[in-house]
């Protein structure tokens, strides 16, 4: 029992002995702030935009004649060929329709052979007195009449070839066929609600997307003017819908003229390679714009605190915190701003906890890291 009570006391005394260093080290009541020295420092930006992806030319296919689908010749989804035949129309009533046309041109043919012989005639005969001037007029209008039949009948051929070549529905471009929402024996013309099929030239994607005013005429400053922007503006990057960065970076090639009255929003157009056709008409993602900024002063924003929409931050001036507004770039990284006014290199700041912090309150720092080193206690 004695020996129990004297290990009892003796890890007393080692425990007391411990808390009385500790408070040697870190008296009761004092609290360290982090700190950091404001410098200078380069930074690449990221700012996300939600965009639709377009085919670079898509197609809705739609018949130029009425009839019922005898052929469906592609399968859905299935890559096609400029000039590929696609569907084809019931060619009877087209078929029977040409061959009247062309037969209507024979006659007219004929006609206007005859008509020509009349004349021939009648004008020789005129010339020997045999008939009168009118029936010489007469025969001539009967030419001119057989001329005019023949011009008629001929475009009536034209007209009934084109619509039996119609009848084959071909593709226009070349791409990738939608769905079919249409089958053999389906009544369809040109007035259609639904197409027969849509082709989308996919070899190369559009990913449109829109920007904010503000965010547009920040760009256009820094660039110039927009066709400034379209030529300097770094490549852009695209997050597919299934969150994975798409391996082909883009370009942005064409920003609207004018901001929409509804959204405020200016339209832009990103293209990208898509030789493995991996990128679908149709489809969403987000484009990713990079922006570089060399030579500025960045602050973490756990080091700010907002009061009616301004920033502030703390200075550390005598040792003690001072209420400083500060102006921040519109981008940002979701951790870090931007300042563009009310800081100086040099400056010391608290890195955390601005918003629990009073005006004149102490501060003792432990300094943070700054721009990827930390300082040591009270060097500036």
């Amino acid at each position: 029992m004695t020996k129990k009570i004297t290990l009892i006391i003796a890890l007393c005394c080692i425990a007391m002995t411990a808390c009385k260093q500790g408070q040697t080290t870190a008296p009761k009541g004092e609290t360290y702030y982090e700190t950091l020295t404001v410098a200078l420092s380069d930074r690449t930006l990221s700012t996300g935009y939600s965009a639709a992806i377009s085919g670079v030319q898509t197609v809705e296919i739609r018949p130029q004649v009425s009839g019922m689908i005898t052929e469906i010749l592609i399968e859905e989804g299935e890559s096609v060929r400029k000039g590929q035949v696609l569907f084809v129309i019931d060619q009877t009533p087209y078929k029977a329709a040409y061959e009247i046309a062309v037969a209507n041109v024979k006659s007219a043919e004929a006609a206007l052979s005859t008509a020509q012989l009349i004349y021939d005639s009648n004008r020789d005969l005129y010339e020997q007195d045999v008939v009168s001037e009118f029936d010489l007029m007469t025969a001539q209008n009967d030419l001119t009449d057989a001329e005019a039949r023949l011009a008629l009948c001929k475009a009536e051929e034209v007209n009934a070839s084109n619509n039996l070549s119609y009848t084959e529905v071909r593709s226009p471009v070349n791409g990738v066929a939608s769905m079919i929402p249409y089958r053999v024996g389906a009544l369809v013309n040109s007035s259609i609600a639904q197409p027969l099929v849509t082709v989308s030239d996919d070899s190369k994607v559009y990913a449109y997307f829109s920007m904010a005013e503000n965010q547009m005429l920040d760009m256009v400053q820094q660039y110039g003017s927009l066709n400034n922007a379209i030529r300097q503006m770094p490549e852009v990057e695209l997050i597919m819908s299934n969150g994975q960065k798409y391996e082909h970076t883009g370009k942005i090639n064409a920003i609207s003229g004018t901001i929409s009255e509804n959204t405020g929003a200016v339209s832009l157009r990103a293209v990208f390679n898509n030789r493995n056709h991996l990128l679908r008409n149709g489809g969403s993602g987000t484009i990713i714009i990079p922006m570089t900024i060399s030579d500025c002063i960045v602050i973490p924003q756990t080091a700010t605190y907002e009061l009616q929409d301004r920033i502030f931050v703390y200075k550390v001036v005598n040792g003690k915190a001072s209420a400083t507004e500060i102006h921040v770039a519109p981008q940002n990284n979701g951790t870090e701003y931007i300042v563009t006014d009310g800081l100086a290199v040099g400056d010391i700041i608290v890195a955390e906890g601005a918003g629990l912090i009073k005006e004149g309150t102490e501060i003792k720092s432990r300094p943070a890291e700054a721009d990827g080193s930390k300082t040591e206690e009270g060097a500036e």
